[in-house]
C-alpha cells in the first residue's frame, strides 16, 4: 500500500517545498512523515523528509534500554540520506573532543555547546547512520529523507533561543560524551553502484537501481520502498519521488527507466 504522508510544522521548516511535496499553505513545513491508514498498527519503521531553513535543535535520542526504563516502547536510532544541500550546509554529529556532563550541562545552559559540536559539511548524496546517544543537529539549507524507529522521543539539549522546552537532564543521562562520532557510520552513496547502506540491527537500508539486485532476505520481508529518482510500481499501486510503499512480504516491484530508490527492512539482511 501507498503510506499517506503526513506535513508536520517546525520553526525551522519551509514555507515552500520542493516540487511533488504539495503547497504548503504558508505555513513552516519542517517534516513530512509517512504513516500507516488509521485502521492499521502503528508501524515499527517511520519514513520521514526533512527540509531545513534554519538549524535543529542539538538533541539526542534515547536506545531501547533507556527507552523501557521510561516506560517508552523503544528508542530511536535514525539514519539520513542527503538529498539536497547549500554549499555552506553542515551537519553537527557528536562532539569533538571527550566532555564531562557537568561542562556539558553548562555549555548546553549558556549556549557554548555550538562550539562543542563536531560539524561536518554536507552533500547530496552521502548517508549518515546516527546512533541512539549521538548529540546531534541538522543544520540550514539541508533536504534528506530520514528512516527512523518510530518512536517520537527526543531530548532537546540547546534550541538557539527559540522558546521551546529543553531536556537536560534526561538528554544528558542519554548522551555519549565521551567518544567521537564513528567514522564508519558515513559513506558516500550515490553514483551508479547499489549499495547496502546499513545492515542491521534494528533496521537495514539499501540504494538500488533495480529489484533484482536486492537480496532474497530482503524481497521476502516487508518492505519500505523510497524512490529517489524515477517512480516504481507493485500490484498496481504506483510511487514516483516524494512518495512511499510499504510492501508485504513476496510483493512483486517493478522499476521505471533510471530509477533510484532506497528499500528499508526490519532487523538485518
Amino acid at each position: 500500500m501507498k503510506l499517506t504522508p503526513h506535513q508536520v510544522e517546525k520553526p525551522w521548516g519551509r514555507t515552500h517545498l520542493p516540487h511533488g511535496f504539495g503547497d504548503t499553505g504558508g505555513r513552516r513545513i519542517g517534516e513530512i512523515w509517512f504513516e500507516a491508514p488509521v485502521a492499521e498498527a502503528a508501524l515499527p519503521l517511520l519514513v520521514k523528509y526533512i527540509f531545513t531553513s534554519e538549524k535543529l535543535s542539538i538533541q539526542v535520542h534515547p536506545n531501547d534500554e533507556q527507552a523501557n526504563k521510561r516506560g517508552l516502547a523503544q528508542g530511536k536510532n535514525e539514519c539520513w540520506y542527503i538529498l539536497d544541500a547549500d554549499p555552506t550546509a553542515t551537519l553537527g554529529l557528536g562532539l569533538k573532543h571527550a566532555v564531562d556532563p557537568s561542562d556539558l550541562r553548562n555549555a548546553a545552559l549558556d549556549g557554548s555547546i555550538e562550539e562543542l559540536i563536531d560539524w561536518r559539511p554536507v552533500k547530496a548524496g552521502e548517508f549518515y547512520f546516527v546512533p541512539a546517544g549521538t548529540i546531534h543537529a541538522i543544520g540550514s539549507g539541508i533536504s534528506l529523507l530520514e528512516f527512523q524507529q518510530n518512536a517520537d522521543v527526543t531530548y532537546r539539549l540547546h534550541d538557539y533561543g527559540r522558546p521551546r522546552e529543553l531536556h537536560l537532564d534526561d538528554g544528558l543521562a542519554v548522551s555519549r560524551t565521551s567518544e567521537p562520532y564513528p567514522d564508519d557510520c558515513w559513506r558516500q552513496a550515490d553514483g551508479s553502484s547499489d549499495a547496502v547502506l546499513l545492515n542491521g540491527p534494528h533496521f537495514s537500508l539499501l540504494r538500488t537501481h533495480s529489484p533484482d539486485s536486492l537480496p532474497a532476505t530482503v524481497s521476502d520481508r516487508r518492505r519500505w520502498v523510497m524512490p529517489i529518482e524515477g517512480a516504481l510500481e507493485s500490484n498496481g499501486v504506483t510511487a514516483s519521488t516524494g512518495e512511499c510503499l510499504l510492501l508485504d512480504a513476496g510483493d512483486a516491484l517493478e522499476f521505471g527507466a533510471d530509477t533510484i530508490a532506497l528499500v528499508g527492512i526490519e532487523g538485518a539482511i
